[in-house]
C-alpha cells in the first residue's frame, strides 16, 4: 500500500449566487482594493489515503467528494493526488 495525499477544492458552481464572496468583494472597495473583483469563496479539503495505486486512490478520493464532501448541486470540486 502507498500513502497519497489530496488536494481536494470545493467551490460554489458559477451560476450559484455566492453571498459570501459578494460580501468580500464588496469589503476590497472599502479597503482601497477596487481591482479585485468576483471574488468567490469555497473550502480546500486535505487528506491522506492509502491506496495499492495512484489510479485506486484517485477512485476513492472521488466517491468522497461525490458522496460527502461536496453538494453537487450546489458546488464543483477538482483534486490532485500525489505520494505523500
Amino acid at each position: 500500500m502507498t500513502k497519497f495525499l489530496a488536494e481536494i477544492d470545493v467551490m460554489p458552481k458559477k451560476e450559484i449566487l455566492d453571498p459570501q464572496g459578494k460580501a468580500v468583494t464588496g469589503s476590497m472597495k472599502n479597503l482601497g482594493l477596487a481591482e479585485i473583483q468576483n471574488v468567490r469563496i469555497g473550502k480546500h479539503i486535505t487528506l491522506e489515503i492509502e491506496a495499492a495505486s495512484a489510479e485506486i486512490a484517485n477512485a476513492k478520493v472521488d466517491e468522497a467528494c461525490k458522496n460527502l464532501l461536496a453538494n453537487l448541486i450546489m458546488e464543483s470540486y477538482t483534486f490532485e493526488i500525489k505520494e505523500a
